[in-house]
């Protein structure tokens, strides 16, 4: 095993794909001698040169269309999107060409084509860049979404897009770059993607979260173990495809569910799920199912307020609380 921080573990999995493949190149703004505005191509450009890590201009829209090119002639394309709030303008290559053309062209082409991005809040930079953008990509079929929150799944799940035939919107959080955790020290290990993983086990509730959201879901569970509460956290890791059978599983046997996550709850990912569960798990839920998410408004740049419009810890716990008390529990 490695102890690696989460920023270190996405260098590492490009690296280990640079070098297995040389179809494979990464493209964006900065990744080169700056080495990218996090550091995550950190000593790529130096390592690979030019060709392989290539400079853009600052134009979402142009790169993104670049890259979708060159998946259809046969590259393996990772781009790298400065954060998902610039992704916005690349929307009509995203969802109308990257996502629809092998549909479109009857399957004789695809995108084989990664688009690495970071979101999320956290560091006062309000609402132009403090965003959860995910759902919106989720919605649409013929791209795939992950939102890992662990630093091996990092590693794991971005071998596993890059070797994707199909298009994958991998999205990273700010906050989890300086994580650090453990993985295996092994350039093979992969990870699935469309498969939910239950991180904490539990009997009285199923807290559902993904991305940063598993982090705070975590802490959660471990306060409320103090009160005898073991509540059972699910990390969803895809979005789409989303494993709604794990979920249900976990749901089946707390007989609670809440889910937690970044983005606005409205039409979010918790939305969809809970729709999900309501009918998978129609008999077995002692409750409704219950969602926390991001204050309903733009992000605001002062730091009080930022907090107030954050699912943080305290407001998952009270939501736990409230939806246990419906059972006599909490």
């Amino acid at each position: 095993m490695a102890d690696l921080t989460y920023r270190e573990a996405l260098r590492r999995a490009l690296d280990d794909e640079l070098a297995r493949d040389p179809d494979v190149f990464l493209m964006g703004e900065e990744i080169g001698r700056f080495e990218g505005s996090y550091k995550v191509t950190a000593g790529l450009w130096q390592k690979y040169g030019p060709e392989r890590v290539r400079e853009t201009p600052i134009s979402e829209e142009g790169f993104v269309g670049a890259g979708i090119g060159a998946a259809m002639m046969g590259l393996r394309p990772v781009v790298e999107i400065m954060t998902i709030n610039f992704i916005l303008v690349a929307m009509d290559q995203v969802i109308n060409h990257a996502a629809k053309i092998r549909y479109m062209f009857g399957g004789a082409v695809g995108v084989p084509m990664v688009i690495r991005t970071p979101g999320g809040a956290g560091a006062q930079l309000t609402a132009q860049h403090s965003q959860s953008l995910e759902a919106w990509f989720a919605g649409c079929p013929g791209i795939k979404v992950v939102a890992p929150a662990s630093v091996a799944d990092a590693y794991g799940m971005l071998k596993t897009a890059i070797r994707d035939d199909d298009p994958v919107l991998f999205c990273e959080n700010l906050v989890m770059y300086n994580v650090t955790g453990t993985m295996p020290d092994d350039p093979d290990y992969t990870v699935p993607l469309g498969r939910a993983a239950v991180v904490r086990e539990g009997s009285d509730l199923t807290l559902v979260a993904h991305s940063y959201t598993v982090q705070r879901a975590l802490r959660v569970a471990d306060t409320m173990s103090r009160d005898g509460i073991e509540i059972e956290v699910v990390d969803l890791r895809s979005l789409r495809p989303l494993d709604a059978e794990t979920v249900a599983e976990s749901v089946r046997k707390t007989s609670r569910a809440l889910i937690a996550e970044e983005g606005w709850s409205t039409y979010g990912v918790g939305a969809e799920l809970a729709a999900r569960i309501h009918r998978l798990c129609f008999d077995d839920l002692d409750a409704p199912v219950e969602r926390v998410g991001g204050a309903e408004v733009p992000m605001p740049y002062s730091k009080p307020l930022e907090l107030a419009a954050l699912p943080l810890e305290s407001k998952i716990e009270a939501a736990a609380r409230g939806l246990l008390a419906e059972s006599g529990i909490a």
